[in-house]
């Protein structure tokens, strides 16, 4: 036999009994055995370099450390799921469901919520070729030689119909039992160990050295798919189940139920099981099965409809306020956080909990010394659950004061009649909300300042040379050049970058002003409907409710907005430092034949994001909707374009692709 064909017979052999351990749970040799074989392949390939395969069992050793990840654009957002805490409301999301659906019992695909670290791994030709991390959700990092080091992954798909591309969606994690044992270890070498498996498994997954990626415990389980070409399963449980024919390690307690009282059944065995798993979990997921009915049901944000996560009761532990402070944020909201004795609770050490508002604090009744239970779970920022009011007879408490000016500006302080939050009056001109305030009007989607980072406005407003966003287009190339890494070159692009930014939208300008809760399609439907910003100025509250998507609290955050004289000052030196539009009523006819059409728009695209593609056409007129429906006027297909554009096939509508849609947005 060649050298090539023991180095591939080899490889086949290990990969078998990888997927008997990995996936079936049920090796058939001991692991003296698979050392042996391993170690075997190992010296052939290094007296034989040259026959090295890159998904060889080997090469899950790690690789050349990187200097840094590159950035990844999932071809399919990764969307989060909505969670729920209480029974009723699981019950409320599994009867909009079954109202959608026609069978007369929906069935939903259940499984654990692992705690750990959400990726996308994708196969062509049964190949890894790319892994990467979750990130906002639309961008992430590309942690390929990282995902390859983990042991129950497998470089190479096997069996039969495997999709030519096929993105798996699943979870990064860390065993118990593995978490302890490398702990262990880091407590011996003196450094510090992980709080948690989850914070143990996503600091492992982002090692630029991919050597040390691979020395740490991590596991793999697939939940769900992403783009794919081809033909799979119409059942999301039959998906996995592919998948896991497939050599992909799935979760055993994955099921399929249909009916309330066996959903909660589910809910509740998981939950008994859980101390004996070999995994942390913190909940339950549940997804509608039927994948024709999720598309149906669609999504609502960054989340969706037909799947929801069922979290455990948080985890609770007993402190003392020993004092309350306010914080200001971006949009003036004053918050009082209770400054705790700190507790370890939910895996990690908490010394602060938010009290959210003033109606918060009254219906907890706490007072400054009190001792409370505080809830943390996950990621939610820890609370204050209940106060142990019998415990004060032997504490110190006083009453909690809300200050009468914002404690960072002095400014007046406002409470808008229906909200509970208080804010800081100070606007643009209060310190804490200055630096976010104008990181959020040179943002992408406000005036799209190229070359303004986070922490080059940071440093503006350190050194006192913007105090406000008007501010900024009387800097010159000499003064920004003045400070730490910034050049000449860097200095004049800058300068360039605001002068082209003065030519935008009235949507796009209302949008940056950062007004509370006015985001892209509100400052849309505002720019629409009054076509000036002097009308929006001199709008009253019931004149602004009559906008699309204008509500009471709405209107009163615009209303009050240009109530503010040094509010209005800044828009005023705004527009005298050149920022202008087209105005509305100067449109051409032509130019607003979009009015009444519906778009949706699906994929990915290379010269225009989908989110810039949604603002222009409605900037035009037209509705963009998330899904397909027989109202459809047009879909505007990318790359990786999957159901909606075979469901606009379906119907007949008329399908656009990039090039179509930017000459149509061009014209």
């Amino acid at each position: 036999m060649t050298v090539k064909n023991q180095i591939k017979e080899l490889s086949a052999l290990l990969e078998e009994y990888n997927y008997q351990y990995y996936v079936l749970d049920h090796p058939s040799v001991p692991d003296s055995e698979y050392d042996r074989i391993f170690q075997e392949l190992q010296k052939l390939e290094q007296e034989n370099p040259d026959l090295i395969s890159a998904n060889s069992p080997t090469q899950k050793v790690g690789g050349a450390a990187l200097s840094k990840f590159e950035q990844v654009t999932h071809r399919m957002p990764m969307l989060s799921l909505d969670n729920v805490f209480e029974e009723q409301t699981l019950n409320d999301f599994m009867q909009r469901a079954m109202d959608k659906s026609s069978l007369a019992e929906t069935a939903f695909c259940i499984e654990p919520k692992l705690d750990g670290l959400a990726a996308s791994i994708i196969y062509e030709n049964g190949l890894l070729v790319q892994a990467a991390t979750r990130g906002d959700g639309q961008t992430g990092e590309n942690v390929t030689e990282n995902v390859k080091t983990i042991a129950n992954i497998p470089l190479k798909l096997r069996g039969e119909n495997i999709p030519p591309l096929l993105e798996v969606r699943g979870e990064v994690f860390m065993l118990k039992a593995g978490f302890n044992k490398l702990n262990e270890g880091l407590i011996k070498a003196g450094e510090k160990p992980f709080v948690n498996p989850r914070n143990a498994a996503a600091g492992s997954l982002r090692q630029l050295d991919s050597k040390v990626a691979a020395a740490r415990p991590l596991a793999f389980y697939c939940y769900a798919v992403g783009v794919f070409e081809g033909d799979l399963a119409g059942s999301q449980f039959e998906r996995i189940q592919q998948l896991k024919g497939w050599g992909l390690p799935v979760s055993e307690e994955v099921k399929r139920v249909a009916g309330e009282s066996n959903c909660h059944a589910y809910y509740q065995a998981i939950q008994e099981k859980r101390p004996g798993l070999a995994y942390e979990i913190d909940g339950v997921v549940y997804k509608v099965d039927d994948i024709s009915l999720q598309e149906k049901l669609g999504f609502v944000a960054r989340a969706p409809r037909w799947a929801t996560a069922y979290k455990f009761p948080a985890e609770e532990a007993v402190t003392e306020v020993e004092n309350v402070e306010f914080q200001v944020g971006r949009t003036g909201a004053i918050t009082p956080v209770a400054k705790l004795k700190p507790v370890f609770v939910g895996g990690v050490t908490v010394s602060n909990a938010t009290l959210h508002n003033k109606d918060e604090i009254e219906r907890l009744g706490i007072l400054i010394g009190d001792q409370v239970v505080v809830r943390r779970a996950g990621d939610v920022i820890p609370q204050v659950a209940r106060v142990l009011v019998d415990k004060r007879e032997t504490q110190i408490t006083r009453e909690i004061e809300f200050p009468a000016v914002c404690p960072v500006c002095e400014s007046t302080v406002e409470r808008i009649e229906g909200e509970a939050t208080i804010r800081c009056a100070g606007g643009l001109y209060c310190e804490a909300q200055r630096k976010e305030a104008i990181k959020h009007f040179a943002s992408r989607k406000a005036l799209d300042i190229d070359g303004l980072g986070n922490k080059l406005v940071e440093l503006l407003v350190d050194e006192k040379m913007i105090q406000d966003p008007a501010q900024l287009f009387s800097l010159t190339a000499a003064q920004i050049s003045s400070l730490p890494r910034m050049g000449e070159v860097s200095a004049k692009k800058l300068v360039n970058s605001l002068q082209v930014s003065k030519k935008t939208t009235l949507a796009r300008f209302l949008y940056s002003l950062g007004i509370r809760e006015v985001g892209e399609a509100t400052a849309n439907n505002l720019a629409n409907h009054y076509k000036t910003i002097e009308a929006i100025e001199n709008a009253g509250v019931e004149d602004l409710k009559s906008v699309s998507d204008v509500g009471e609290i709405v209107a009163k955050h615009i209303y009050y907005f240009f109530r503010q004289e040094h509010n209005i000052e800044v828009v005023s030196s705004l527009i005298d430092a050149g920022i202008h539009w087209p105005l509305i009523e100067d449109i051409q006819e032509s130019e607003l034949t979009l009015s009444g059409k519906i778009f949706v728009i699906t994929g990915s695209f290379n010269k225009m994001s989908r989110s810039d593609i949604k603002t222009a056409l409605q900037a035009l007129g037209a509705k963009v909707a998330g899904s397909v429906s027989k109202k459809t006027t047009t879909v505007v297909a990318g790359e990786a374009a999957g159901s909606k554009l075979t469901k606009a096939q379906d119907l007949g509508i008329e399908i656009m692709d990039e090039t179509a849609v930017l000459a149509l947005l061009n014209a």
